[in-house]
């Protein structure tokens, strides 16, 4: 049996974690051949070959086996005068954050605040009369609203510049038909659920899900008691940088968290948490199947890929390609229940920090890999 926390701290050269590592754990505990040898080697076999040329200053990398946490924290939280990475480090987790978002609006319909089949203006009246009285709350759950660009324009600097983007835009194509990835629609969402608790999404968010599952390391804000263990990201020229929050940042990417926090939140996922009712019922509705892509079942933000799978159809599911373009999607009606025996993941970048979460309900098994350097996410999920 494996200590409940397993520490390992390997030279200060050293590479990425990638998917190939967790799918070869997770055979390893389907076989029940977990050891620390076979931890240790599986570690020390994914970091070796490729990270040199990043430079990844620190990694938090965390495992779930059976509801039992293992910690492998590798490096330090600067390139200059760091302090050694724990599992209590604080890192910007990008667009994982979109999950937490969706199950504040999952939240919000278990409470009956919000219905994800009305359309967007319901919730902002701003918006009636314009192209989000077809977009629905599920098709912005969803990526599927009708083509927002990845990022926000730069000339949209205020909040009412923001109702004026939403209400001039035009969908290029018909409201769940097809899936673009985008940061302006995952943003939306997060303010029209904030509204429909009456509430600013930062607090809604801090009580309502991180409290409510019990992330005492999870923030939109980060108090200042907790910025001493707040690491710094690293840019591709290897400069120091931190996430600029900008308009709809916190509501699509502005989460900092720690590896500690993000196994408890997968372990939430696969109920081997209790938490209140709302709550269980909300991070079950972000887990139903929506729409069917080539690779993967589109949940609310979570991606879903049945097993057996192979490292090739996972690399295809995370490329730049699905997230940077228009890719047709067949509805699922009704919504496909939670499933067990999937594989369920989510990626997340800043400009100076990569993430990646993935777990396997049936398996009891998930995955977490948090580090303070941008590189891409095909390096994050192959070997």
């Amino acid at each position: 049996m494996l200590p409940p926390s397993v520490v390992f701290r390997p030279s200060s050269r050293w590479t990425s974690l990638l998917a190939g590592l967790w799918l070869c754990l997770a055979s390893a505990v389907q076989a029940q051949v977990v050891s620390p040898e076979r931890l240790e080697n599986v570690v020390i076999d994914a970091i070796q070959p490729v990270v040199e040329k990043y430079r990844v200053p620190g990694m938090a990398l965390a495992l779930t086996i059976d509801g039992e946490p293992y910690f492998f924290n590798l490096g330090e939280t600067a390139l200059e005068g760091g302090e050694a990475i724990t599992e209590h480090t604080l890192f910007e987790i990008g667009s994982v954050s979109k999950t937490f978002t969706a199950t504040l609006a999952a939240y919000a319909a278990a409470r009956g605040a919000l219905h994800f089949d009305k359309p967007v203006s319901t919730y902002l009246p701003a918006l009636r009369g314009s192209a989000m009285d077809s977009v629905s709350v599920l098709n912005l759950a969803t990526h599927t609203a009708g083509h927002f660009p990845l990022q926000l324009p730069a000339e949209v600097g205020s909040e009412q510049a923001l109702l004026e983007y939403f209400r001039d835009w035009d969908p290029q194509y018909t409201p769940g038909s097809k899936r673009t990835y985008a940061n302006p629609g995952s943003g939306l969402l997060g303010v029209v659920a904030a509204r429909s608790l009456n509430q600013p999404f930062a607090k809604a968010m801090q009580e309502s899900v991180f409290r409510g599952l019990g992330l005492s390391q999870t923030f939109i804000e980060v108090p200042d008691e907790a910025m001493a263990g707040y690491a710094e990201g690293h840019n591709s020229q290897h400069q120091p940088v931190r996430v600029n929050m900008g308009l709809l940042g916190e509501e699509a990417y502005g989460v900092r968290s720690s590896a500690a926090d993000l196994t408890r939140y997968l372990a939430a996922q696969m109920e081997l948490v209790r938490v209140a009712p709302d709550l269980r019922q909300a991070l079950q509705a972000t887990r139903q199947g929506f729409f069917r892509t080539e690779y993967y079942v589109q949940d609310m933000v979570w991606e879903q890929y049945a097993l057996p799978l192979n490292k090739e159809r996972l690399l295809a599911g995370n490329s730049r390609d699905m997230i940077r373009g228009d890719h047709p999607v067949s509805a699922i009606s009704p919504p496909m229940p939670p499933q067990r025996n999937v594989l369920i993941n989510k990626t997340g970048s800043t400009g100076g920090f990569s993430a990646y979460v993935a777990f396997i309900p049936e398996k009891q098994f998930g995955f977490v890999m948090l580090a303070n350097k941008y590189f891409p996410n095909e390096e994050r999920v192959a070997m």
